[in-house]
């Protein structure tokens, strides 16, 4: 029996490794990434979109909302299509926000009333809580929002904004991650 050479044997291992890996590559851009992030781009609410990037197991989307956007729409919008496209992939949404003091003053403020409100799962003392917050300033603006996995709390400040979600599941010990 002949002795395999070397070099062929490894240059045809090297370049099945590219096609598969390539393969693969080209595949998810085509046929996953670039359907999603055309897709960000037609969300009514957003006005800017990332790449969205794809992990095994994960979808990551970074997103800048307009003035005017409703956070649960365009989550619940992003939410949908990313499941039509990638499946039951966890989906993690990154917002963009221009943050100002005032702001994470008010949110630290009231983080211990939100906080309470959703280990009890009293969610309808959110919007108190929030209303408590701002009273006595003019510029100061919020609205809350809730749908069957998340609560939503979008905060104003002139031309700053900061955008919270609050996955009605409770997580074990710990701020929340995107908050």
């Amino acid at each position: 029996m002949q002795k395999p050479r070397l070099i062929p044997v490894v240059l045809t291992a090297a370049a099945t490794a590219v096609l598969l890996f390539g393969g693969w590559g080209i595949y998810k851009q085509l046929a996953v990434s670039a359907p999603l992030h055309d897709m960000l781009h037609e969300v009514n609410g957003i006005a800017y979109a990332a790449e969205p990037v794809i992990d095994k197991d994960k979808v990551a989307v970074t997103v800048q909302l307009s003035e005017d956007a409703s956070l649960r729409e365009v989550y619940g919008d992003i939410a949908r299509e990313v499941k039509d496209i990638a499946g039951d992939k966890q989906l993690e949404v990154s917002i963009k926000d221009e943050v100002d003091e005032e702001l994470e003053r008010l949110w630290h403020a009231s983080l211990f009333d939100i906080a309470e409100a959703m280990e009890t799962k009293t969610y309808s003392a959110i919007p108190a809580a929030m209303e408590k917050a701002v009273q006595g300033s003019e510029q100061l603006e919020v609205d809350t929002e809730m749908d069957n996995t998340n609560v939503y709390i979008t905060m104003k400040n002139g031309a700053a904004t900061k955008h919270i979600v609050l996955p009605r599941t409770p997580q074990q010990l710990g701020v929340w991650p995107n908050a």
